[in-house]
């Protein structure tokens, strides 16, 4: 075929993105269709119903085919990336059982640490990772729906990722990538398999063997299209189905870093530090290094929960008047927020913000903080406080897993919507004091997804070659050096100690909340 093409879908937390993408990496066509918004039948729950991915999947890809319809005979194979950390309960039919429950979900089970096994108790005690351990079970959404869902979860043939819903849905399979596999479930990243029973974590993600699914490695084919999906989606019946990998795994790969000198930072809803390497090394004690999407590979991350939502959070409580300004020019309200980070100096004048709106796994008592207020700050202050708090975290990420997997860094590719503003990325370098580069498009996890496809079907030798093809560096950020050691003195001397400083009275805020009961 003279210009194969691979069709992708990206599922978000709110909507599906589907693209036709070249073996240039060109995006030849997209199309996006949303989903309503998650619900929340209690305070701090986020659920959505399967259904509304599974109808969004097939009206994503019919209003792509007729803006395409010239290209669709182009199609050589489907890929899918989604969010990750969110499962589905399914029936033997492949019918979600219940409501998704989302990764922004907050609900916690009870969890009885004490069916741990006390040998394997002993071992958390003696690593420091009791509390952890704890959490982790509480967090983890199975042991809360066996808890208080019994029926639904005794129902329930496999527990599966959504993208493993998704593919599902297109090829009839109960089979998954093992790229895809950043979730609440006893999967081990390290050998690529499924945990034994009688692993020290067996218990704390504990779901039943029988409903854990087949796992493939990248670049294998999880099915064909099936007749029923063809009609409903107007994707050719046939087509091969690719295992690919999670949307921030995707992402790396979209950005070209396969490469040990490189790192990937994410400015999305969940913003990310990502290294890839090929020893598996952990970024944080017991923490996982996920499955890259690179055949040997493992991503090492750490995330910053409610990354860029926070900017969100800020236009919804602050910028009202922006948001009208905005829609009279014909703008986003960030593009028009952004004309203000260069009002406000490096360091905000003294305002210092820790953006732990959600809190990390490993320090769950800790809350956003922001310190420094007098009388000269403004409203734009506090807009750059946001942004160099969540640039600080990574930056604290970033040094942490480099200094565990002892490579030097040498250049930093930027990726999610925070990376369209130069602003944003020259921040960074100053930041970090390394070049800062974007790739040509915004839908780097759509990219990676379809290198996946590309190489799996032979159109591309290797992930080396597809990157070469399909990777093109546009825009660099060069470090201002004065900038740079004023940013490593701030974090240094103020940022790294806030948390060690506060955790005591973040416990104690935990404890005096006011009961409206």
């Amino acid at each position: 075929m003279q210009n194969p093409l691979i069709l992708t879908f990206d599922c978000g937390t709110q909507s599906i993105r589907c693209t036709l993408v070249d073996k240039k990496g060109q995006i030849v066509g997209m199309a996006t269709e949303r989903t309503k918004e998650c619900f929340a039948l209690k305070r701090g729950w986020a659920e959505q119903d399967a259904d509304e991915y599974a109808v969004a999947l097939c009206r994503v890809a019919q209003k792509l085919k007729s803006q395409c319809e010239n290209l669709w005979d182009d199609v050589i194979a489907v890929t899918c990336t989604a969010v990750r950390d969110t499962n589905v309960c399914m029936d033997k039919n492949g019918k979600a059982i219940r409501p998704i429950i989302m990764w922004l979900d907050q609900r916690e089970a009870e969890f009885n640490y004490k069916q741990v096994p006390l040998f394997n108790r002993l071992l958390l005690r003696i690593a420091g990772m009791t509390d952890t351990a704890k959490k982790q079970g509480k967090i983890t959404k199975a042991n809360w729906i066996r808890e208080n869902e019994p029926e639904n979860w005794k129902n329930t043939y496999k527990y599966m990722t959504i993208s493993g819903y998704i593919n599902h849905l297109m090829t009839g399979n109960f089979v998954e990538s093992k790229a895809c596999q950043a979730a609440h479930i006893p999967y081990h990243y390290k050998k690529r398999r499924w945990k034994s029973t009688h692993d020290i974590q067996w218990k704390i993600f504990n779901v039943d063997k029988d409903k854990l699914y087949d796992l493939v490695e990248p670049g294998e084919v999880l099915g064909f299209i099936t007749q029923s999906f063809a009609q409903a989606s107007g994707i050719k019946q046939g087509l091969p189905v690719i295992a690919t990998g999670g949307d921030k795994c995707c992402e790396a790969l979209g950005c070209g870093v396969i490469k040990e000198n490189m790192a990937c930072i994410s400015f999305g809803t969940q913003a990310t530090s990502q290294f890839a390497v090929k020893k598996y090394v952990e970024p944080e004690t017991f923490m996982p290094s996920y499955t890259a999407v690179v055949p040997g590979q493992y991503n090492p991350e750490i995330q910053i929960y409610r990354g860029y939502w926070m900017v969100t959070w800020f236009i919804e409580q602050f910028a009202e008047k922006e948001v009208e300004q905005a829609k009279a020019q014909g703008v986003s309200t960030e593009q028009l927020l952004d004309k203000h980070l260069t009002e406000v100096p490096p360091g905000c004048d003294g305002l210092v913000l820790q953006p732990m709106w959600a809190p990390p796994l490993k320090s769950p008592e800790a809350r956003g903080t922001i310190v420094g207020f007098n009388h000269v700050h403004t409203k734009w202050h506090l807009y750059r406080a946001i942004i160099e708090g969540i640039n600080f975290a990574l930056y604290d990420a970033y040094k942490k897993i480099q200094k565990r997997i002892k490579t030097k860094i040498d250049k930093i590719i930027v990726a999610g919507g925070g990376s369209r503003s130069d602003n944003v990325c020259q921040m960074t370098a100053d930041m970090f004091g390394l070049p800062v580069t974007r790739v040509q498009t915004w839908e780097t996890s759509s990219l990676g997804s379809s290198m996946a496809g590309f190489v799996s079907m032979g159109e591309h030798e290797s992930f080396d070659k597809a990157i070469e093809n399909m990777v093109t560096y546009t825009d660099t950020f060069t470090p201002d050096k004065k900038a740079h050691e004023f940013y490593d003195e701030l974090y240094e001397g103020v940022y790294k100690k806030l948390y060690k400083k506060l955790k005591k009275p973040y416990i104690s805020l935990k404890r005096h909340v006011w009961d409206k009961k």
